[in-house]
């Protein structure tokens, strides 16, 4: 059994025993058999929304600033038809997916991409609900939502009652289409997220003292690396991620700053690696 193998059937054991929370990338949905019918990443997302409406050539790699271009030019409604459009048809539960929602013990599971596919798996579990990100301009002073099984708004003394919760930072595209995308969503979050008022007082609660498991995430955007920071504070200092493949600078030095522990496995080998643990 190599080491990955070992530190995988820890991992496993940690999840089940509601001391590892798993926090989901894009990356994820590269276990998607042939065609995946939304954007895998940042890079597919960009290109997606610049097919669909017209930004200057300097932006169109940049996801946050082609963003904040449709918003500005072509009204903030535009950007998010165009993001439900993308993102209301999503593939059935990967295996992860369906992995984690068959553990009954997990808490908390941390999901930063658009889609609803985590919720879906859930969809049948008893006393669960979602946590979204909010525009902060679109939430009247809010930094997140709550939504209950039935996809009906809720409230933050429903979620503290929940056996597990469905944090999504970002928003996503159901239940109600909530985005955080743009170069003026992220000023106002960031602005404020290194005194944690954007993050829920239930998922503050759930974090502490436990340790995470990152999974389908690449450290590559600053973006990314502060949210990852800012969700695992005041956790427990060690954590893991698979990644396959080469690190940038930044990913190596942010994993080593955080206490991560790098899994160099294929995804779908990691899961299936768990599922069997």
């Amino acid at each position: 059994m190599t080491t990955a193998h070992t530190l995988l059937a820890e991992v496993a054991g940690g999840l089940k025993a509601r001391q590892v929370i798993p926090y989901l990338g894009a990356g994820v949905f590269d276990l998607v058999e042939g065609a995946c019918p939304i954007p895998r990443s940042p890079e597919e997302l960009v290109a997606a929304l610049t097919a669909k409406a017209a930004v200057p050539g300097r932006i169109r790699r940049h996801l946050t600033a082609a963003s904040q271009y449709i918003e500005s030019h072509k009204h903030r409604r535009t950007l998010e038809t165009i993001l439900t459009g993308l993102f209301k048809t999503g593939p059935e539960p990967t295996a992860l997916h369906r992995y984690l929602a068959g553990i009954a013990e997990l808490p908390l599971i941390v999901d930063t991409w658009y889609d609803d596919t985590m919720a879906r798996a859930l969809g049948g579990s008893p006393s669960w609900g979602q946590i979204q990100g909010m525009s902060h301009p679109q939430s009247l002073g809010e930094w997140v939502r709550y939504f209950g099984p039935d996809n009906e708004p809720t409230s933050g003394d429903a979620a503290a009652g929940w056996n597990r919760v469905l944090y999504k930072p970002m928003g996503a595209v159901a239940p109600a289409g909530n985005y955080l995308i743009s170069d003026s969503d992220y000023v106002e979050v960031l602005t404020e997220i290194d005194i944690q008022s954007p993050i829920p007082a239930v998922v503050q609660n759930l974090r502490a003292g436990r340790n995470f498991l990152f999974l389908g995430c690449r450290f590559d955007g600053e973006i990314g690396r502060t949210f990852a920071r800012q969700i695992i504070k005041r956790s427990a200092g060690r954590h893991w991620a698979v990644i396959s493949g080469e690190l940038t600078r930044n990913e190596a030095k942010f994993i080593e700053t955080y206490g991560i522990t790098r899994i160099d496995m294929p995804l779908a080998e990691a899961v299936a690696v768990l599922s069997e643990a």
